[in-house]
């Protein structure tokens, strides 16, 4: 895996003349939006003042309305929308692209596309349905043996509601938001088991443990013999023996340490299934990563040693868990 110090002795030597010329775009294009909000704010107040209390003839107050909303409408258009979309498009093309292959050459990055929705919910880990499901920045390739694929996932589910008057509204709730991941496993297995945060323990000790025994569907709580894992994570399978083989002594303390890797990203939170010879990891995530921000520099480096951290640990994950080394039957 790369370091820090690496990674930042590339953005010198190899970014930096493309973080200065797109962070230039990005100053203009925030100059268009405080002024923008600068015109919006008060023309708004002017024209609820007007249609309020009847300072003009409503024709005239008509064709001033639209004359400020056309303006308005034109600016954020113009100056706004489709140049922060090209700013986009041009900041992964040109530092998120080099940025992973820097990290792994053997991956190539399509910032359009991403996990489907089929291989996402083929995971297991969550059961509900998405009624909007957007993915983007896939990377995908060969790292050895193994097939390594993720990408940034945001599902989400719809509910709808009438208040005492009739009027319905509806309210979007995230299921998952973050890093994605699928790679082959390097052992043979024919069942589903999933490894989940374990907050019911966590959070309510002995209560807990019966929650636990308790999951609608057919996997079964799989007890383990590692405390310290049994501390983090719940195991659930439809094969109590396969689930042991698949989660040996070696893998357990290896998900630990993945684990231990995110506390800073993000508090350590991953989830993990394997199903049908693949290993799933689903990494939340609340900030919208791999994205060109109007209101910082691009060469704020929080953020880009932030974007690095998740390139760097997802392409990492065949490496911690030793994924190219194949096991009995597996090829």
């Amino acid at each position: 895996m790369r370091s820090q110090d690496e990674f930042f002795h590339f953005v010198t030597e190899e970014l930096r003349a493309s973080l200065l010329e797109l962070d230039s775009s990005r100053k203009e294009i925030m100059q268009w939006t405080l002024l923008f909000l600068a015109i919006l704010i008060p023309s708004l107040f002017g024209i609820v003042a007007v249609v309020r209390f009847a300072l003009l003839p409503d024709l005239l107050s008509i064709l001033i309305g639209l004359a400020i909303g056309l303006t308005l409408l034109s600016i954020y258009v113009l100056k706004i929308h489709e140049p922060r979309k090209t700013l986009n498009s041009e900041y992964k093309r040109k530092i998120v692209k080099k940025m992973l292959a820097f990290v792994s050459p053997d991956l190539d990055y399509h910032p359009e596309t991403g996990i489907s929705e089929r291989e996402y919910m083929q995971s297991g880990l969550y059961t509900k349905d998405p009624d909007r499901y957007k993915s983007e920045d896939r990377a995908v390739g060969m790292l050895g043996r193994t097939k390594l694929e993720f990408s940034e996932i945001h599902s989400e589910y719809k509910t709808e509601s009438t208040d005492s008057k009739g009027h319905k509204s509806e309210t979007w709730h995230t299921i998952f938001r973050g890093v994605f991941v699928i790679a082959d496993f390097n052992k043979d297995f024919s069942s589903k088991t999933l490894v989940l945060p374990d907050l019911c323990e966590k959070y309510f000790g002995f209560i807990g443990k019966a929650v636990q025994s308790w999951k609608p569907g057919p996997e079964e709580l799989v007890k383990l013999e590692d405390p310290d894992f049994e501390k983090q994570f719940v195991v659930y399978s439809r094969d109590q023996i396969e689930a042991r083989y698949l989660l040996s002594p070696s893998l357990m303390r290896k998900i630990l340490g993945l684990r231990e890797q995110l506390l800073p990203l993000n508090k350590g939170r991953l989830s993990i299934s394997f199903v049908s010879s693949k290993m799933f990891i689903a990494i939340p995530v609340e900030t919208n990563l791999f994205e060109a921000s109007v209101w910082t520099p691009l060469w704020d480096k929080k953020t880009l040693s932030l974007y690095f951290s998740f390139l760097n640990f997802c392409v990492g994950i065949v490496e911690e868990l030793d994924l190219n080394t194949r096991i009995w039957s597996k090829e």
